[in-house]
């Protein structure tokens, strides 16, 4: 697995983020006639409950379909960290990838003076060596 693939469930976490706003916008919209929402073409004085209910159901089924995927990554990256022999980079793929930790807070919960530019680098090291071994069986 790619750092690229490890980091789908924080993209998909942080885009079912963007949508429920969109959500809270669209369900504000359809009770208050002077919300204001982004993203969306504006005309002014036109409030049509119907098309907002219809966007609004559109957008719950859009962020349930999300939120399934999220569940498939989570557990694809579960299933990688698990196939990780070195405890230590099991818990900083899990930090970092399951429960979102920047390299700081990995650092301070791994503790053991481990800096966050040694975690960083010790992260690297761990994908770069993967590379090279998935390049050599390639050859």
């Amino acid at each position: 697995m790619t750092r690229r693939e490890l980091s789908k469930l924080y993209d998909l976490n942080r885009e079912i983020e963007q949508n429920k706003q969109r959500l809270r916008e669209l369900e504000s919209a359809a009770t208050n006639t002077n919300s204001k929402i982004t993203g969306l073409p504006h005309a002014p004085g036109i409030s049509d409950k119907t098309s907002l209910g219809a966007d609004i159901a559109y957008l719950k089924g859009i962020i349930q379909a999300q939120m399934l995927q999220t569940v498939c990554e989570y557990r694809r990256i579960i299933e990688f960290v698990n196939s990780i022999d070195d405890p230590h980079m099991r818990q900083i793929i899990s930090l970092r990838h399951i429960n979102g930790l920047n390299w700081l807070q990995i650092s301070f919960s791994i503790g053991g003076g481990n800096t966050a530019e040694g975690v960083r680098q010790t992260y690297c090291r761990y994908f770069q060596k993967m590379s090279r071994l998935s390049h050599e069986n390639l050859i």
